[in-house]
C-alpha cells in the first residue's frame, strides 16, 4: 500500500510525535518547498503572467518588492496578494500595479 500525506509544517509537527513513530519511520521520501529570494519571487510571478498570456510587466519593481516583503517568499501568499492586487486593480481599471495599490490590498483585504 503506498500512502501519500500532503500538508503543510504543522502535519510534520505531528508526525514528529511519539504516538505517530511508527508511521514517521515509513517515510521514504519528503519534499520541502522553500521560500522564494527576491528574484525568483518576481520570476514567479512573471511566469504565472505568462502562462495566462497576461502583460508580464504590470507589476512595477516596487510592488513585486511589496509583495515579497508581505510574503516572506511563500508561494501561498504570493498568490494571494497577486490575486487580490490583479482583482483591485481590475475594478479601478488600472493597467499598472504598484506599490501603493499592494499595500492597499494588503492593509484592506488580507490579514
Amino acid at each position: 500500500m503506498a500512502l501519500i500525506l500532503v500538508g503543510q509544517n504543522e502535519l510534520w509537527d505531528k508526525l514528529n510525535l511519539q504516538a505517530y513513530a511508527a508511521v514517521r519511520q515509513r517515510i521514504d521520501l519528503k519534499c520541502n518547498l522553500p521560500l522564494l529570494d527576491r528574484s525568483q519571487t518576481e520570476g514567479y510571478i512573471k511566469a504565472h503572467l505568462a502562462y495566462a498570456d497576461g502583460q508580464q510587466d504590470i507589476f512595477t519593481d516596487k510592488a513585486i518588492d511589496e509583495v515579497y516583503k508581505y510574503s516572506s517568499g511563500a508561494f501561498r501568499a504570493v498568490n494571494k496578494v497577486c490575486m487580490h492586487s490583479l482583482l483591485s486593480a481590475a475594478q479601478r481599471n488600472k493597467k499598472l500595479i504598484d506599490d501603493h495599490l499592494i499595500h492597499l490590498v494588503i492593509e484592506s483585504e488580507l490579514p
